[in-house]
């Protein structure tokens, strides 16, 4: 069985959005090594509607020649959205707007390779709430935000464990989790 695996570059106040104002003074080779390891086994990815039309509109237009864009845009997208992809669709998207849970439980039965996620903090929790979240990995920065998007909101709970961690040489965190067993 396929597992779907998010990614997330968070801050130590816990927010999600718009990293690209404050991660990019902590990025390292070895930060690049560790997002190549969370997306190098995807033959699939799960984006939520914002982060698909952010994506869609930026990576079909970067150098065919660099690996990551090439990975991105290769592979299988799948879209959680309850209105139609405009034209043009980035390259292999597919837009999931029925029976999401239903779609998404047989997307894990097919085929070989993770499906991953970077971003999308509600549909990270809407995953972990179904049960259909299989890993957590965090890139945490030293660093508090103060404002944004967390990827935990007040009232929400999850329980996880800790598969493995290990400290960057510039203070960064990468943190993997995978739900607790019930």
């Amino acid at each position: 069985m396929r597992k779907i695996v998010s990614n997330f570059f968070i801050s130590l106040d816990g927010v999600v959005e718009a990293p690209h104002e404050w991660h990019f003074p902590y990025f390292s080779d070895e930060m690049g090594a560790a997002v190549d390891a969370g997306m190098g086994s995807a033959t699939a990815m799960l984006l939520g509607r914002k982060g698909y039309d952010e994506w869609a509109a930026f990576w079909p237009n970067q150098d065919a020649d660099d690996p990551f864009a090439a990975q991105l845009n290769g592979v299988e997208k799948y879209v959680l959205t309850s209105r139609p992809l405009e034209e043009p669709v980035w390259t292999n998207s597919t837009a999931v707007t029925d029976d999401v849970a239903e779609r998404i439980r047989a997307l894990k039965e097919q085929g070989e390779g993770d499906i991953a996620m970077s971003g999308s903090a509600t549909t990270v929790r809407w995953l972990l709430a179904e049960g259909l979240l299989d890993e957590l990995n965090l890139l945490v920065h030293p660093l508090a935000v103060g404002r944004g998007q967390r990827l935990f909101e007040d009232g929400d709970s999850a329980n996880l464990e800790l598969e493995s961690s290990e400290t960057l040489p510039n203070g960064v965190l990468h943190l993997r989790y995978r739900p607790a067993a019930a």
